[in-house]
């Protein structure tokens, strides 16, 4: 059995590695492209052809787990972005022995079934950290944040693959007195290996 100490004493590897994958498949520099946030940007990174990859979700896993706070019970987001970082992060942690479990904020409540807009294994009362792919405005994020705390969870982290907001998200996630770490850089992504 594995604990997180062992991710985090792999955690610069992991980095090289998932900045050398996201290179390769995720990073386009022949923009301009229109960002979510609706700011026009000369390059832009698509985090879904990475972690939706068997490789990236792995190198994904492996550099969150090498962060991720030892005191949360769960790991997720917004669906999309956070689906297949969480759910990696889940399998990862599951086969290195450390329990831990994926969930999923929706956009909008389901009028049908068990309805709301939290999807996922969760008891009351947990600590979670919220996951993004990219974050230019940090609005995924807070929007989760904002969600999880009114569902009665306790939000003790927040994780983003890339952050491309120049201090603006970590500036909100300070206001929010949530501790916040991305993976990659823009500097990271856009250098040349």
């Amino acid at each position: 059995m594995q604990n997180l100490r062992d991710f985090q004493k792999n955690i610069s590897q992991s980095k090289r590695a998932l900045v050398s994958l996201l290179q390769e498949r995720s990073v386009f520099t022949d923009g301009p492209y229109t960002l979510r946030s609706g700011e026009l940007s000369n390059w832009y990174l698509d985090g879904r052809r990475t972690t939706m990859d068997g490789e990236g979700a792995t190198l994904v896993a492996h550099c969150v787990l090498g962060v991720l706070d030892p005191g949360v019970n769960a790991i997720g987001g917004m669906t999309m972005g956070a689906d297949p970082i969480a759910v990696a992060t889940a399998v990862v942690a599951h086969q290195a022995g450390i329990p831990l479990r994926a969930f999923s904020v929706r956009k909008e409540a389901k009028a049908h079934g068990m309805g709301g807009r939290i999807v996922g294994p969760l008891v009351k009362g947990e600590a979670v950290t919220i996951v993004e792919d990219t974050t230019t405005t940090g609005a995924a994020f807070i929007e989760s944040v904002i969600v999880m705390q009114h569902g009665g969870f306790s939000v003790v982290q927040a994780i983003a693959v890339a952050d491309r907001s120049n201090g603006v998200v970590a500036g909100k996630m300070r206001e929010l007195e949530i501790p916040y770490i991305s993976l990659v850089t823009p500097e990271d992504l856009l250098s040349v290996s």
